[in-house]
């Protein structure tokens, strides 16, 4: 997976299409990603002792095939490529071929 925390993604599939917003997580192990404000849902807490039961919203994970990267320089969607700079490898949006910070 090329996706790392902090990208700014859009979502191409689900409920949220069309929605954009950063990466906060990445699951390696399951192949997918948290996104701010996409894929919400509400949870209920139930009490305990001290606090009071409430009703939380919280971004759930989405499968990494649903997002792809926002290309830096156009704006719209990209794939992500890789490429040899100073003997480093760089990520770069094969759209504008633009590295990705």
């Amino acid at each position: 997976m090329n996706f790392k925390t902090g990208d700014t993604v859009l979502v191409i599939a689900g409920k949220d299409k069309g929605k954009e917003g950063k990466i906060i997580k990445v699951l390696r192990d399951k192949n997918k990603v948290v996104v701010e404000g996409v894929n919400v849902v509400k949870k209920h807490i139930k009490s305990n002792g001290q606090s009071a039961g409430s009703i939380e919203e919280m971004e759930k994970p989405i499968h990494a095939s649903n997002v792809m990267i926002k290309d830096p320089k156009t704006g719209k969607r990209s794939r992500i490529g890789h490429t040899i700079d100073k003997d480093k490898k760089v990520r770069v949006a094969k759209k504008s071929n633009s590295k990705i910070d």
